[in-house]
């Protein structure tokens, strides 16, 4: 072909393409004058935008500004003063309390000269949550402890001065109140139904900040991380966990659902440097209404126990073979506390308890959550397996746990260690009055929860002398479900360490 003739068939098509995109134009704008369907050759199995099914199976997106909008103006900043006051070093622990799981812990903060110190002004700020129009907050204790007073901060900046009404150490709830009327408030949804993967919304003031929203989900439930064992020796821990970013400050703000109602009250963070990095914590709802409304009735909660002693939930194969702890499913029994609701219902050691009031309970932390929003008096029902047999019994619950013969060898047995005293010319030499060596580690709490290594002489449990075996038993039975170990490594006598145990005494 020539030149000329190339260029003519160019043209020919160029011509034909316009009159065919033209004539399906005029073509389409006919049939949409007159009603009428347009069908083409193109299939649209061959393309589509990304993450399209077709309206039949589009997912519905999740409303975050209702239950944002909604929750916001119920949720308040909450600021403490604890003033500067005259302290004795007599009324002081021995050693320094653990810091607050945020950050907040005084450590050595006390100068000068004498048995009289001088404690410095202190302030913080968290969350809270408005609960009534007449003006009152759940927050948690943590938040409010030692405060001498409490400012709350409306979401519309309205200051009002606030009392505690109650506090409950164990659970980490406290209720304020504040006088005004026709107040924001929020309501209650059933957090047993709250379920993994939910949509929910951390609601407070974190760092000092103004209103903050953060989203995220439901991660895990039925957490202990034994936090509470730092305020009380008898903790109440069965977390939301979620994902939901939360920071310092939001302490006592609210967790909530997508139809804006709290599943939670927020309280820890999971995090090595006292900020968000993944994982926040929040008390369940259920557990929330039934300790605000016993401190509301009574002035103090009124926790009921079941009396059972059960192993920890982080138990791998080698500590249930340890603990002789069979195959089953439910809650494995450790022990029994003598005349307690557990005893009246024949469950022995050895058993698995299953259910409680007819839901299954699969861990210790689902069990304690079932009972700790009951009351002393109250019946229930309890199901579980004896020899291979399930029984069903209905107990009334009692004020206290009871005692447990075998608690002692059975936290020395979970430590995961054999002991040995101290003996008078080496503790001498190391300028100790006595101690207990560590000896002989395998798996178990100590090697699960902390860094310790043999030879490791431990001198205190939470600041009380111990200079025996015997000593390190009773010390570690009356400790409650948690402690803290003090102690120094004969290569280093003049640094002492600490290591905090948790699950110690885990029971119901």
């Amino acid at each position: 072909m020539t030149t000329k003739q190339w260029v003519g068939v160019i043209l020919v098509s160029a011509t034909t393409s316009v009159a065919s995109f033209w004539g399906a134009g005029k073509y389409k704008d006919a049939n949409d004058r007159a009603g009428n369907p347009v069908t083409t050759s193109f299939n649209h199995a061959d393309g589509r935008y990304a993450g399209f099914n077709g309206n039949d199976n589009t997912v519905p997106l999740v409303d975050f500004e209702m239950p944002a909008t909604k929750a916001a103006p119920a949720v308040v900043h909450i600021r403490t003063l604890t003033k500067a006051k005259q302290v004795s070093r007599n009324s002081l622990p021995e050693d320094n309390p653990l810091k607050d799981f945020f950050g907040d812990g005084f450590g050595d903060m006390f100068g000068g000269r004498g048995n009289a110190f001088q404690s410095p002004e202190q302030r913080a700020s968290g969350s809270g949550v408005i609960i009534s129009a007449d003006g009152y907050i759940v927050t948690n204790n943590h938040v409010v402890d030692g405060a001498d007073e409490l400012t709350v901060t409306l979401n519309n900046k309205r200051d009002f001065k606030a009392k505690v009404v109650g506090r409950d150490a164990s659970s980490d709830l406290a209720v304020l109140k504040i006088d005004g009327n026709n107040l924001p408030f929020l309501s209650f949804a059933n957090s047993d139904k709250v379920h993994l993967g939910q949509w929910v919304l951390a609601i407070g003031y974190p760092l000092d900040l103004e209103t903050t929203v953060t989203s995220g989900i439901v991660s895990a439930k039925s957490r202990s991380i034994g936090i509470n064992s730092r305020q009380s020796k008898n903790p109440l821990e069965s977390f939301i966990q979620t994902d939901a970013a939360i920071n310092p400050g939001n302490s006592g703000g609210a967790l909530v659902n997508t139809s804006g109602e709290v599943v939670g009250i927020n309280s820890a963070i999971a995090s090595p440097t006292g900020s968000y990095a993944g994982y926040g914590y929040a008390i369940p709802s259920n557990l929330v209404q039934k300790v605000v409304t016993d401190i509301m009735k009574f002035g103090s909660s009124k926790r009921a126990y079941l009396g059972i002693m059960f192993g920890s939930d982080q138990m791998n194969e080698a500590d249930r073979k340890k603990n002789n702890i069979g195959e089953g499913d439910g809650v494995f029994v450790m022990d029994v506390a003598k005349e307690s609701a557990a005893a009246a219902a024949g469950i022995q050691k050895g058993d698995f308890v299953r259910k409680i009031n007819d839901e299954e309970v699969s861990t210790g932390t689902e069990m304690v959550e079932k009972i700790s929003v009951m009351r002393p008096g109250d019946k229930v029902k309890v199901a579980f397996v004896h020899n291979g047999t399930e029984k069903t019994a209905t107990v009334t619950l009692k004020d206290n746990a009871g005692n447990y013969e075998s608690l002692k060898q059975q936290v020395i047995q979970q430590l995961g260690a054999s002991f040995e005293n101290l003996d008078k010319n080496t503790a001498a030499k190391l300028h100790l009055q006595g101690g207990v060596i560590v000896k002989n580690l395998a798996q178990g709490i100590l090697t699960d929860q902390t860094r310790i290594k043999e030879g490791f002489i431990i001198t205190k449990v939470n600041g009380n002398a111990v200079n025996s075996v015997e000593g390190l038993n009773d010390a570690i039975k009356n400790a409650g479900n948690s402690a803290v170990i003090t102690g120094v490594y004969p290569e280093q006598p003049q640094t002492a360490y600490q290591y905090a145990l948790n699950d110690l005494n885990s029971a119901e």
